[in-house]
């Protein structure tokens, strides 16, 4: 306790609470568009938010304190879009029989070592490069907002650049103050209307069919393991950590099997909005930054116990908001994963494919850009290896 006090620091808080915003503020809505496509009623879309909060908070909050480095953990969005294409031909009992799986089946692959086995043969200038091309578009999006905010995001731009050249070490925290100062001075933002009550359980019997484990739990598990788990993990090494892959992953499977009758529908290592977490500017010093995981957790752990309340505050800003904070929350890590995965000669043209292919944005078989832009990648890596 004597350390954590001692580690403790406002700018990792902040920094938890940004990823946090990043992690919730967009994909929201479509956790509630899933949930009522499977036939949940409001107590029941209640009931998964108080799920992914609780088992998304307390993986974070116990994981980054246990391993000393922050452990940012998620939903996963790509999953939500799998579950809205496909999951209206399944019952709620059946998806949430899928879900039970599917974390079974990340435990079995975690603890089984498959993964990190998976992981050892990939460079890491094209984990870095695949993470700067998904994480790009945020980027460019803070400057293609000037069209429709011009004021607004060049004030906040203004303060980013003004504090990160006075103040490095507290600019996010300056820049976060001044965006919610500049809101109701450039942008309308509508009287809140707040539902205060305490999220609910709702027990829903899951019901494992075999059409529901072949069309919705094994796409489920591919999609996390390439959209959320592989840049997750290359996002905590390209810092300078070292993942404890077993216990993350299967840790994080363990809380998904079992609030899956709850409707958690998934529990992964964070991807892109972990970035915030892992940065220089939360902490100078990496040993204290997991200050940062444990308070994403913590503010997770709130939206479970007052999912409707926070969640309705969060979504009431506008667009314009989220969208220019979290890009220039993310500016640093773009840059370093761009110096990392430019700085291997060798590797280079391999490193500007799967960036070029991982910004993309395509999608085959339901599976994101950065996992196909990372297997061709790796594949322009062989071929260029066997040339030399």
């Amino acid at each position: 306790m004597n350390k954590l006090i001692q580690d403790f620091s406002i700018t990792a808080v902040f920094a938890g609470f940004i990823t946090f915003l990043v992690g919730i503020s967009v994909s929201s809505v479509l956790v509630i568009q899933a949930a009522q496509n499977l036939g949940a009623n409001t107590a029941q879309i209640s009931s998964w938010f108080w799920a992914l909060g609780t088992g998304i908070g307390l993986c974070a909050l116990l994981l980054s304190w246990k391993f000393k480095y922050p452990v940012v953990t998620s939903w996963s969005t790509a999953g939500l879009a799998l579950i809205i294409a496909s999951g209206s031909g399944y019952s709620l009992n059946e998806a949430l029989g899928a879900f039970m799986v599917c974390g079974l089946l990340t435990i079995i692959l975690a603890y089984l070592g498959i993964f990190e086995r998976i992981l050892s043969f990939i460079p890491q200038s094209l984990t870095s490069a695949m993470l700067a091309g998904v994480l790009l578009k945020f980027g460019i999006d803070v400057f293609a907002q000037l069209q429709h905010g011009f004021g607004f995001v060049l004030a906040v731009l203004a303060s980013y650049i003004i504090s990160k050249r006075l103040w490095p070490r507290y600019s996010i925290v300056i820049t976060v103050i001044a965006s919610f100062a500049l809101s109701p001075v450039f942008m309308h933002i509508p009287a809140l209307n707040l539902n205060w009550s305490i999220s609910q359980p709702i027990w829903t019997t899951p019901d494992f069919s075999v059409a529901a484990l072949l069309g919705l739990a094994l796409p489920l598990l591919v999609i996390n393991m390439a959209s959320q788990y592989l840049p997750g993990i290359a996002m905590i090494k390209s810092y300078g950590y070292q993942p404890h892959i077993k216990p993350l992953i299967g840790w994080t499977g363990f809380a998904q099997t079992v609030l899956a009758p709850f409707g958690c529908f998934s529990v992964n290592i964070a991807a892109i909005s972990a970035a915030i977490s892992l940065d220089d500017q939360v902490h100078s010093d990496p040993s204290k930054r997991y200050i940062a995981g444990m308070s994403c957790g913590i503010f997770y752990l709130l939206m479970g116990l007052f999912a409707a309340t926070l969640t309705s505050l969060l979504l009431s800003f506008p667009t314009l908001f989220i969208v220019t904070l979290a890009g220039i929350a993310l500016f640093a890590t773009i840059g370093h994963n761009i110096v990392v995965a430019f700085a291997d000669v060798d590797q280079r043209e391999a490193a500007l494919m799967t960036f070029l292919f991982s910004a993309s944005g395509v999608q085959f078989f339901g599976i994101g850009s950065a996992f196909w832009g990372l297997v061709f990648g790796c594949i322009v890596s062989w071929i260029y290896k066997k040339r030399r």
